[in-house]
């Protein structure tokens, strides 16, 4: 109980410190808001530790706190001494791979002879919806080639770990949902680059080629790795087993937070409608995977799961190859906006479904 009340009394001091950030900013003083903006997030995401059903948010509280503090601060959070932070960016994204690796073994690929219908569909909703989704919005937003590129990437990117997780949340097929992440991350070096050249090269210049050996060596020699070790290692360094899932999530948001600062001033002029072509980029991906699933007549399980696979993409995956392309302030701007959203939209969608097992899953 009295741990309870402490953590309440997180939240508590967070809605404080909110109060007088935005009477600051009601007053026009708003650079001196930063620092407690950054402050309500931080102590709401540790107050969310102290409860089951908000739990779940703390991380992505903590993103927003290095968001916000990107955008008041990003000058601190693009160089230092003349070393550009994003050049961290490559070798995060190997990491969280190699993490991602660690997480799976040659029985995720194996589900494709189990549960073919469903993995291929999955596979084929997921090439489809997204990519398509990001070509309309971004011929629709009258932004910039390269910004308007970045929206069609991230569509074009496969699905991430964070799908599983809300699968498992989501009383979903959770074998299926790592399926599905496995063989199209695999795929990535030939659907990605494919799809943004017929689909991005309207925009901005795509060299399918270079984009390939970007994806390789950023995911495919890392994850190889990652299996390598889970076959052989797996267990005998279990501090490693136990800080991956923590290191690839510390990795994401210094990712975010690092094309935040880079792509400021960018994201004052149209940030407010990027957020809005990315959520309805996010939530028709879950809509229309969901639905394209029932239409063939796939268990509610099996629906839930795609719906998740096509909503949620490789956020960290798409803001590597923006920073490859050297565009992580253009290119790179709707990946580091559609990664905080996703996990919001996502946990909320998981945390409806758990309270509704599905229904051709409960005996009769």
């Amino acid at each position: 109980m009295k741990q309870e009340k402490l953590f309440q009394g997180f939240i508590v001091a967070a809605f404080v410190i909110l109060l007088i950030a935005l009477t600051l900013i009601f007053m026009g003083n708003t650079p001196s808001s930063g620092p407690l903006l950054i402050g309500f997030f931080i102590l709401l995401g540790i107050g969310f530790r102290g409860f089951h059903r908000l739990k779940g948010y703390t991380y992505t509280a903590m993103i927003f706190a290095g968001v916000t503090a990107a955008m008041f601060y990003p000058h601190h959070l693009t160089e230092y001494d003349g070393y550009a932070y994003s050049n961290l960016i490559t070798p995060l994204i190997q990491i969280i791979m190699f993490g991602m690796g660690t997480s799976m073994s040659v029985n995720d690929f194996v589900g494709v002879a189990k549960m073919p219908k469903g993995v291929f569909i999955g596979l084929g909703a997921q090439i489809t919806i997204m990519p398509l989704l990001g070509f309309t919005l971004a011929s629709f937003s009258g932004f910039a080639p390269e910004i308007a590129a970045g929206i069609i990437l991230i569509g074009c990117s496969p699905s991430g770990l964070a799908s599983n997780v809300m699968a498992y949340l989501a009383k979903a097929n959770l074998a299926l949902s790592i399926t599905i992440t496995a063989v199209a991350t695999i795929l990535a070096p030939f659907t990605t680059p494919l799809l943004m050249k017929l689909l991005a090269g309207t925009f901005i210049q795509i060299d399918v080629w270079d984009m390939m050996w970007s994806i390789v060596k950023m995911v495919i020699f890392p994850i190889g790795g990652g299996l390598l070790f889970n076959r052989f290692l797996s267990g005998k360094a279990k501090w490693l087993d136990d800080a991956m899932p923590l290191v690839s999530m510390i990795g994401i948001g210094i990712i975010i937070t690092i094309i935040t600062a880079a792509g400021r001033d960018s994201l004052l002029d149209i940030g407010g409608l990027l957020i809005i072509l990315v959520l309805i980029h996010n939530l028709m991906g879950y809509n229309l995977g969901y639905w394209i699933s029932r239409l063939f007549r796939l268990r509610e399980g099996d629906c839930r799961t795609i719906a998740l696979e096509v909503g949620m993409q490789n956020g960290g995956l798409a803001s590597g190859l923006a920073k490859e392309m050297g565009k992580i302030a253009t290119v790179g701007l709707a990946a580091a906006v559609f990664g905080p959203l996703m996990n919001i939209t996502g946990s909320v969608l998981a945390s409806y479904w758990h309270r509704k097992p599905p229904k051709d899953d409960i005996p009769e």
